[in-house]
């Protein structure tokens, strides 16, 4: 069973619809317990990281969630879900994250010279691999998916950047590190190879 995390923010179905027609068996894991139970997870998310950390320490969800990337389930967080695992968030002010992985959050900061380079980042935009991460399997590097976002993550550990794209800055897309996958692109958002994505990850 996939646990999708419920911390009461993101497009929960849309993801779980997702994970369901390439296969998987998804389920909304709302307790502790749930996600504890599982054979991998999904942190799915969509809206401000302070909200997001507080929803899910007042539920006991942070702490099953780093049991669970501790004991080498697979992971796949999306847009949100990526930039929790970070230590910090500089969003609206500063705010402790998941601390799975080093660094920290950060905002675009507009290019006057490119006024047509609006934030938040919306739209398709390519990934550039920099690891053979096996969930981009079958994806050609450079693949377009969709993205939303003002905030991107700045990790302190280059070795954990699987994927770039350029909006500004050439940022880092998608992490891998053992287990644990994110992507700061929405997979359910992105069609054919937004699904493979998906179909990969349930098949680890």
């Amino acid at each position: 069973m996939i646990a999708v995390v419920d911390y009461g923010m993101g497009n929960l179905r849309s993801v779980a619809k997702a994970l369901e027609r390439v296969g998987a068996a998804p389920e909304l894991a709302r307790s502790p317990e749930k996600v504890r139970s599982a054979e991998k997870i999904v942190l799915p998310g969509v809206g401000a990281f302070e909200k997001a950390m507080a929803n899910l320490a007042s539920t006991g969800l942070d702490a099953a969630v780093k049991e669970a990337v501790a004991a080498g389930k697979p992971f796949l967080g999306i847009c949100l879900g990526l930039q929790l695992l970070f230590e910090r968030s500089r969003e609206d002010g500063d705010h402790e994250g998941l601390g799975i992985l080093p660094g920290e959050v950060v905002r675009f900061e507009s290019d006057p010279a490119r006024p047509e380079l609006k934030i938040p980042h919306m739209g398709w935009n390519g990934v550039e691999y920099e690891s053979p991460a096996p969930h981009f399997e079958g994806i050609p590097s450079g693949t377009y998916f969709y993205f939303v976002h003002s905030y991107y993550v700045a990790p302190a550990d280059a070795s954990v950047c699987a994927g770039e794209t350029e909006y500004l800055c050439r940022f880092t897309s998608a992490v891998w590190a053992e287990n644990v996958f994110a992507c700061q692109f929405h997979p359910e958002k992105s069609r054919r190879w937004g699904l493979r994505l998906l179909e990969n990850f349930a098949k680890l």
